[in-house]
């Protein structure tokens, strides 16, 4: 399978642009495509959408980094994030202790950053969205 490429799909819920809007503030976040639902050149199925939502994101791909992710508002209200995390490997300790400080707010930190035996900072929280996420430092090169 060369060429090969894995990214998240987040859905959101009706939250997809306040969580852009977050993570453009906590990460710096670049939007790249952005779509809503009434800007599809098709209509939905009948049915398919939960009224109101037309304004909601049907689509979206931004970066963190040097990663790519794609999300989207899906069709109704609410969204359940279990089974994986999102892990970020930044350069130096200052900056782990501000991404993690921003993505902690209002979310729920289960491992305050810590030293560990792979990491000078290490900690694990879930964010305002209930997305989950595994914070450390690249490892020291020898």
């Amino acid at each position: 399978m060369p060429n090969t490429v894995i990214q998240p799909y987040l859905f959101f819920g009706g939250r997809c642009e306040e969580a852009l809007d977050f993570y453009r503030t906590a990460l710096g976040a670049q939007v790249e495509i952005f779509l809503r639902h009434k800007d599809s050149p098709e209509s939905p199925p009948p049915g398919m959408l939960q009224p109101d939502f037309e304004n909601k994101i049907m689509h979206t791909t931004f970066r963190i980094g040097g990663s790519t992710l794609m999300a989207s508002d899906g069709c109704q209200e609410g969204s359940k994030f279990s089974g994986f995390s999102l892990s970020l490997t930044v350069p130096t300790e200052a900056e782990v202790d501000r991404v993690f400080a921003a993505l902690a707010d209002d979310g729920e930190v289960q491992m305050p950053l810590t030293k560990t035996f792979w990491s000078s900072r290490f900690g694990m929280l879930t964010d305002r969205f209930s997305i989950s996420w595994m914070i450390n430092v690249a490892a020291e090169s020898s």
